[in-house]
């Protein structure tokens, strides 16, 4: 008996030099925040950001107000493009470069210069650059001139938004070699060139022929109607039967008009 209560003397001396443990009950530790993040309270020295805060307000994170809708749309980047121009078309190039670049410095505010190096023509937009479309109405005069256009028919790109210019060759039409594809080309050209001119009136489209290459100026419903007409006469339909559709599909262009 001695001995046990002296083994509960120890205990307890034992319990009596323990330190009392305290259990607390955390506060908040997640606060929401007014931008709708959650932010640990403890983190005193911690300052989180929030994207939706930094697009409302009035500067952004980089210090730079941010732009207007106006400011937006008429804000142009600086935009370059260089134009190829064919050998056999350089000296035509030089002998009317004035009537070409004239028109896209005072019409589209356009930056222009012939590298003669490279034969290319580099179109450039500036300060004086409004329409956004003008580097791209630029580049299109020029390759109009270039495949062979006038400079009077390439011009008619800068001042109207609905023609375009397509290309094809007489082989994707039908497959000729040697004399039957010079009478097919002889037929789209006519003696001086009279059936071309005869389309060009009645479809109200530029046309021109480089080699076996054919590039039809002109509206999508009017180039349509020249096609026909070149694809016709390249299968072998005589003159005078396209003479007599044109006349036909004239009549009709001019009563819907």
């Amino acid at each position: 008996m001695a001995h046990k209560s002296h083994r509960q003397k120890a205990l307890a001396a034992q319990l009596e030099a323990r330190p009392e443990i305290s259990v607390v009950k955390p506060k908040a530790s997640k606060t929401k925040a007014s931008e709708g993040m959650e932010v640990d309270s403890d983190d005193e020295g911690v300052v989180v950001g929030s994207a939706l805060a930094s697009a409302s307000g009035e500067t952004s994170s980089s210090g730079f107000a941010p732009l207007s809708a106006k400011e937006q749309s008429t804000a142009l980047k600086n935009e370059f493009r260089r134009i190829p121009i064919p050998p056999h078309r350089m000296t035509p190039l030089k002998r009317e470069w004035v009537n070409i670049y004239t028109p896209m410095v005072e019409m589209l505010g356009l930056q222009v210069r012939m590298n003669v190096m490279r034969r290319a023509v580099e179109l450039r937009s500036s300060g004086h650059t409004i329409d956004t479309g003008a580097i791209q109405k630029g580049a299109d005069f020029v390759k109009a001139f270039a495949l062979g256009f006038e400079v009077n028919d390439a011009i008619a790109l800068l001042r109207l938004d609905d023609l375009y210019i397509d290309s094809f060759e007489v082989k994707d039409v039908k497959t000729l070699h040697g004399d039957h594809l010079a009478r097919a080309i002889g037929r789209i050209a006519g003696e001086g060139g009279k059936v071309k001119f005869t389309i060009e009136n009645a479809s109200r489209t530029r046309i021109v022929l480089a080699d076996t290459h054919i590039h039809i100026l002109g509206s999508v419903q009017n180039i349509k109607i020249a096609r026909d007409a070149v694809v016709s006469l390249i299968l072998g339909s005589p003159p005078g039967k396209v003479y007599a559709h044109l006349k036909t599909v004239g009549a009709r262009m001019k009563q819907r008009f």
